[in-house]
């Protein structure tokens, strides 16, 4: 039985670490809490939000909502000739994941490391880094379907993947609540390297293990990116914008150490950090919140700041992005 909370603290249940509050508040620790909670009478027409770790979360103040807590645990291994299934519950910490899957002996989600969150959001954003989406490793994930008020699978077609994009950021959005998550990892495994900055990383190393990639993609993320136990934020703030040839092209021809990486589809994704650094922003400071210093894609606060302000410089960034680029950046979180 999901126990409700009132007017319940979200300060450490979002890694920005603003104040702000929910109406009610339940731990979700299995599908049956999951169920009680929504047939509970005290939340009828009430709106519903699910947090995981609040790691790709604004909250812009106190929320007049019943927030679930996404907590169902779970971790169980199938394997064929050519890979292993594994699933994992809703609430499993994603860092905590690849580093199981690693050490079992199971490797492709080791570019995937030190992404905060947990299982059950990775399939939301379509988490990835370093030349890795989630998609690449997805096959099926269980949600309860608020409209059919009955548990369905959904397979890779369904979820409808796209560049940090789902079906659960449009028509699903309010509809499916994850509940568990199979990732397929092949047992024929060759290092993805696509990346500079992973490749010098690991250049000393001839073959690199799944240990050894990981091992990299910890020490460059831990470089780049504030720890949210010490800075609240919600790693990179931006989405990188994806643009045609022509106008890569002509951007290229003006700004020559311009950073932008080719897509199958003959477009090309522009480096938004940079974008940013070349406004001016990598390091600024306004009031609580600011641009983190050692990586401009990374928004901060510093304690006793909203989510309001933080919006509002986003947006002058982006405004200011758009004003020398002709190209608009847009937030990779949530905002509530």
């Amino acid at each position: 039985m999901a126990d409700f909370h009132e007017f319940y603290p979200l300060r450490t249940h979002n890694t920005f670490g603003f104040d702000a509050h929910a109406r009610l508040a339940a731990h979700i620790r299995s599908e049956s809490d999951l169920v009680d909670a929504l047939r509970d009478p005290r939340i009828a027409g009430m709106p519903v939000v699910v947090l995981g770790g609040g790691s790709n979360v604004v909250l812009t103040g106190d929320l007049d909502a019943c927030v679930l807590l996404m907590e169902i645990p779970g971790y169980d291994v199938t394997q064929d000739d050519e890979a292993w299934l594994v699933t994992a519950g809703a609430g499993e910490n994603w860092h905590a994941l690849v580093g199981r899957t690693v050490a079992d002996g199971m490797p492709g989600l080791e570019n995937l490391a030190l992404i905060p969150g947990t299982a059950g959001a990775a399939p939301i954003q379509n988490i990835g880094a370093y030349g890795v989406e989630l998609r690449e490793r997805f096959v099926r994930l269980r949600a309860f379907d608020r409209q059919s008020g009955e548990f369905v699978t959904l397979d890779l077609d369904a979820c409808a993947f796209g560049y940090r994009d789902s079906l659960f950021k449009h028509e699903g959005k309010d509809r499916y609540i994850i509940t568990a998550v199979t990732l397929r990892l092949p047992k024929t495994w060759r290092p993805v390297l696509n990346y500079g900055e992973l490749a010098r990383e690991l250049a000393a190393h001839a073959s690199p293990s799944a240990a050894q990639v990981r091992d990299a993609v910890i020490a460059i993320r831990s470089r780049k990116l504030p720890d949210p136990s010490k800075i609240g934020n919600a790693g990179s703030f931006f989405k990188n914008p994806v643009v045609d040839a022509v106008k890569r092209n002509a951007l290229l021809d003006e700004y020559p150490a311009l950073v932008s990486y080719a897509q199958p589809d003959g477009s090309y994704k522009l480096a938004a950090g940079w974008l940013i650094d070349q406004c001016g922003f990598k390091g600024f400071d306004e009031g609580p919140v600011g641009v983190y210093d050692k990586q401009a894609l990374v928004l901060v606060h510093r304690g006793g700041g909203s989510g309001t302000a933080l919006l509002n410089l986003a947006h002058r960034i982006a405004d200011a992005v758009h004003g020398r680029f002709g190209v608009r950046i847009e937030p990779e979180p949530v905002i509530l």
